[in-house]
């Protein structure tokens, strides 16, 4: 409510109080956490629009990283900020196959992972993408046993400059880099964006939520 001691902010000093809260948090920040943290009756999500506008063209953009907003170096302008980057290690080959098919076939468990890869996945793998925060354990899968899921993470997208896992790249654009071979491993039935599978696909999984526990 207002009254003579307290007034909404102008959306101008809104868009401020984003820009400042974003540029101070070294993660993504969620619209919850600006409502929190901006005076009552701001309404951050329409200055997160207003925001993204005004930035459209400079240096630095603002994007939406899965549920959560960050400032980030326009795409076209990465070449400059190399030589400040640093590599501590490279993924192993089995972690690179593990994570990409934990991201195109999320939920997914270990031994779905193991029948895609046709090898089994080893618990340093599993480990290591977990340390980097590229995975998470999902819902509990409702069957013998109910085996956990791995789902990708925020920190994921973050990485790849993704808004959500629908950014990756189809199959059709996987099989044109030479990235995978024209016809899918056995058991494979990603829900992958751009298939042309991907409709029946979709309307496949929706029958299938009661297969997870909540």
């Amino acid at each position: 409510m207002t009254g003579p001691d307290f007034t909404i902010p102008p959306m101008a000093e809104q868009e401020r109080m984003v820009e400042a809260i974003l540029f101070a948090s070294a993660e993504p920040v969620t619209l919850r956490l600006l409502e929190a943290r901006m005076p009552a009756g701001s309404d951050p999500a329409e200055a997160l629009v207003l925001l993204r506008r005004r930035y459209e063209g400079r240096g630095v953009q603002l994007v939406r990283v899965g549920d959560a907003w960050a400032f980030r170096t326009a795409p076209d302008l990465g070449f400059l900020m190399r030589d400040e980057s640093v590599e501590t290690r490279r993924l192993s080959r089995a972690a690179i196959e593990t994570l990409a098919i934990i991201a195109y076939h999320q939920p997914v468990t270990r031994a779905e992972i193991e029948e895609i890869r046709g090898v089994s996945v080893s618990r340093g793998t599993i480990d290591q993408l977990l340390e980097l925060d590229w995975i998470r354990l999902g819902r509990r899968k409702m069957t013998p046993g109910r085996p956990v899921t791995f789902v990708v993470t925020e920190a994921f997208l973050d990485q790849f400059g993704l808004e959500s896992a629908r950014d990756l790249p189809g199959l059709a654009e996987l099989r044109a880099a030479g990235l995978l071979e024209s016809t899918a491993p056995p058991g494979m039935a990603p829900l992958v964006p751009g298939d042309a599978d991907d409709a029946e696909a979709q309307e496949a999984g929706r029958g299938q939520s009661e297969l997870f526990e909540d």
